[in-house]
């Protein structure tokens, strides 16, 4: 496992969107996708609104690896299930960086329901 740089934290996390792309069993890329993302401490998270049938979530935690791009940062990464002891943390990075778009679509990646569709990504050396 990589460590994420400073810069690299920074710019991801002032970033609206990610674009990530999972793994191909070989090693080729799905079509990336457009979601969230929020930076806790040192972790970079995602969430899949919705539940846990959301394509992109599926796909990525099921191939464990792929691509993210964000802020101008491009990396190969691991997806790995998020410790739920951060939830409550998570859930107020979200609320910090999206509640401007309403409670409707904030709604979708925080509380309760949002535990088990929680991925930290680990930057891949």
């Amino acid at each position: 496992m990589g460590t994420w740089t400073t810069d690299e934290l920074d710019r991801i996390g002032a970033a609206d969107e990610l674009r990530l792309a999972s793994s191909l069993s070989d090693g080729t890329l799905r079509p990336a996708v457009t979601i969230w993302v929020v930076r806790v401490g040192d972790d970079v998270v995602v969430r899949s609104a919705y539940g846990p049938g959301n394509g992109w979530f599926r796909r990525a935690q099921a191939a464990g690896r792929g691509r993210i791009e964000a802020g101008g940062v491009a990396r190969d990464v691991r997806f790995v299930a998020a410790d739920p002891d951060g939830h409550d943390a998570v859930d107020a990075a979200y609320h910090a960086k999206y509640d401007r778009y309403g409670p409707r679509i904030v709604g979708s990646v925080v509380g309760p329901g949002v535990v088990d569709v929680t991925l930290r990504v680990e930057p891949v050396d």
